[in-house]
Parts: structure tokens; C-alpha cells; sequence
């Protein structure tokens, strides 16, 4: 697959924000591409939410990724699920989300990067490439192991973790596909401007 824009956008309320609400803000803003993870809600809240931000992403022309749960995702037609180490490999994934659907895979390692690859992913996460952010992460992956990911897989790749916008160029140059950001975005006075800045940052960078 492609990814539509070099900002992969995450829907996360351990910011603060109500994940329809943040979605709409995202979305509006320009965000192509979008990833609801709601790690604490009920099965039942998350398929809600699910719902509605899918189709607010129809809307705009935007996909719609689910964090972990495939079940939800292809409940709420999503375009995809993205899945951990702990969750569904991604060729089950795929069995539950049904043919033509997004399926991503986390990664930590070049040997996770390419089993995930050889598993059918369509595209992969990798992280946390800079330590702090919203899991206030100790031990950072770096811009060093990102590029040897990208030297080792085909397939597109998400930076996530620590990301700002200020370091979002070297990411962006490290060869990656996408930058996933959360905390830059929902701890910003104006979220909205924030997601335009990143949007344009990697227009810049040809993405």
C-alpha cells in the first residue's frame, strides 16, 4: 500500500480528548489517514466510537485503522487493523478483517520487521524511535535501528514514539513511509494547526 500523507494520525484519549471529537478535529484539519486505539473502553464503547469515526472518514476520503481489534474493525467496516507483537498475527488478522482490508503489525526489531512482512502485512509500525512520549518511553529505538528496518522490508513504514515536529524531517528522511504522533498533537494549544504543520512538513519532503 501507499500512505496517504506523511502524518499517520492516532485518535488516543489518554490526552484528554473525546476520541469522536479528536477525530473530527483531525480529520478536519486534513489527516488522511487515521488510527482509533482505545486501549481501557468496553468492547461495546469501542465499536461505538469505531463506528462513527469510520464514518466520518468515509466522508472525507480518509481510512479508518483499528488498534488491536479485529473483531471491531471488521464489525465497524473499517479499511484496516493494525495489531501488536501480543495480538492476532497479521495472516489471522487478515482472516478475521476479510481480503482487500489494511492490516499493520508493531515492531521493535529488524527480525519482527521482517516476519511481519513475510506474514502478509501491509505496512508496518516501528518504535519508539525517541524516548518520552505518550508511554513515556525509556529506551528509544533511534533513527540508527529505523534505518536498518527500512534497509531490511519493502513494505511501508510508520515511525512512532517521541515524534515532534520538530524531529519529524529526520524521521521523515530515516526512509520512512508515515510518522505517527500523538502527544505532539493532543497536548497542542491548537491541535488543528498542529496537524496542518505536520500535513505540510511532509508535503515538503515530497511525501
Amino acid at each position: 500500500m501507499k500512505m496517504p500523507s506523511a502524518y499517520y494520525a492516532m485518535v488516543d484519549p489518554a490526552g484528554g480528548h473525546e476520541p469522536v471529537a479528536l477525530a473530527a478535529v483531525l480529520l478536519g484539519a486534513g489527516a488522511r489517514i487515521l488510527q482509533l486505539r482505545l486501549k481501557d473502553a468496553s468492547s461495546r464503547e469501542f465499536l461505538a466510537a469505531a463506528r462513527e469515526i469510520v464514518r466520518m472518514c468515509r466522508a472525507r476520503g480518509a481510512l479508518a485503522i483499528i488498534n488491536d481489534r479485529a473483531d471491531i474493525a471488521r464489525l465497524a467496516e473499517a479499511d484496516g487493523v493494525h495489531v501488536g507483537q501480543e495480538d492476532l498475527p497479521a495472516r489471522m488478522a487478515r482472516e478475521v478483517v476479510g481480503l482487500g482490508r489494511i492490516v499493520g503489525v508493531s515492531t521493535h526489531s529488524v527480525e519482527q520487521a521482517l516476519t511481519a512482512q513475510a506474514d502478509g502485512a501491509d505496512y508496518i509500525g516501528f518504535g519508539a524511535i525517541y524516548s518520552g512520549g505518550l508511554k513515556n518511553v525509556a529506551n528509544a529505538q533511534g533513527l540508527e535501528r529505523l534505518r536498518a528496518v527500512r534497509a531490511a522490508v519493502k513494505i511501508p513504514i510508520v515511525a512512532i514514539g517521541g515524534i515532534t515536529e520538530a524531529a519529524m524531517p529526520a524521521v521523515l528522511a530515516a526512509g520512512v513511509d508515515a510518522a505517527a504522533i500523538i502527544t505532539d498533537v493532543v497536548r497542542a494549544a491548537d491541535p488543528a494547526a498542529k496537524v496542518r504543520a505536520l500535513l505540510a512538513l511532509g508535503q515538503s519532503a515530497g511525501h
